[in-house]
């Protein structure tokens, strides 16, 4: 904190969350110390590079004011993150009763008999996503680590091993399916064949009882033998 006898102002330092193409900001607070009004004045080396709001402004006596500095966006960093930027705060007694509308660049005028105080703070960068620090272990009594690496190929042999026991069961599956579904094919065709036969059969058994009323003809027994087979291997099949 810098302490003068107008204001107190804190932070001393503007420290900016550096981020390349980001905008970053930060605030310092105003407070003033007297019992008179107080006015304020920001100025900076670099004006297109940050704004400021409010860049003027007056402090009541006993109370604070919050100022917002917001830095650009960059494209580029510089060289381990220095900044020669700086800021240049002006203070000084203002009429009681004075307005921001009151304050003109002639109130900042150093005069004989007027006391002006200005501060200076510099800038400084800080990186927006610091390295986490690494914890270094012990050689004793500390078991050793794997490597992401290893821990990485672990995890895919792993997932291998559980793709693998995942899809055995749905090929066994499969082909059980597979079978029976042909095999259920197979047997509904045979029966269709089945009763075809024992319709034609019939049909046989008609005409030979009308012409041959006496006994079986030749053809009658024949197409009994040859039903007999195909059911024999419709039952040895199923």
């Amino acid at each position: 904190m810098i302490s003068g006898d107008l204001l107190n102002i804190q932070p001393s330092e503007l420290k900016f969350p550096f981020e390349l193409k980001k905008q970053s900001s930060c605030s310092m607070q105003l407070t003033n110390k007297t019992d008179k009004y107080v006015a304020f004045k920001v100025k900076t080396t670099n004006p297109k590079k940050y704004c400021v709001r409010p860049n003027t402004g007056v402090v009541l006596p006993g109370s604070s004011c919050n100022v917002t500095v917001t830095m650009q966006a960059q494209k580029e960093a510089p060289p381990d993150l220095q900044c020669k930027d700086k800021f240049l705060l002006q203070s000084v007694a203002a009429p009681d009763g004075a307005t921001t509308k009151d304050i003109g660049p002639e109130l900042f005028n150093k005069e004989e008999g007027k006391v002006v105080e200005e501060f200076k703070l510099r800038v400084i960068y800080i990186p927006a996503n610091p390295p986490s620090p690494v914890p270094e272990g012990s050689d004793e009594g500390s078991s050793p680590r794997a490597s992401p690496q290893a821990n990485g190929n672990q995890n895919v042999s792993s997932f291998d091993d559980v793709s693998r026991s995942l899809e055995a069961p749905k090929e066994k599956s499969s082909e059980a399916w597979s079978m029976i579904s042909k095999l259920t094919d197979e047997k509904t065709s045979a029966m269709e064949q089945n009763k075809k036969l024992l319709h034609e059969l019939e049909l046989v058994r008609k005409e030979t009882s009308k012409s041959h009323a006496g006994g079986f003809s030749v053809l009658f027994v024949l197409l009994v033998g040859i039903l007999g087979v195909v059911i024999g291997y419709l039952v040895k099949r199923s």
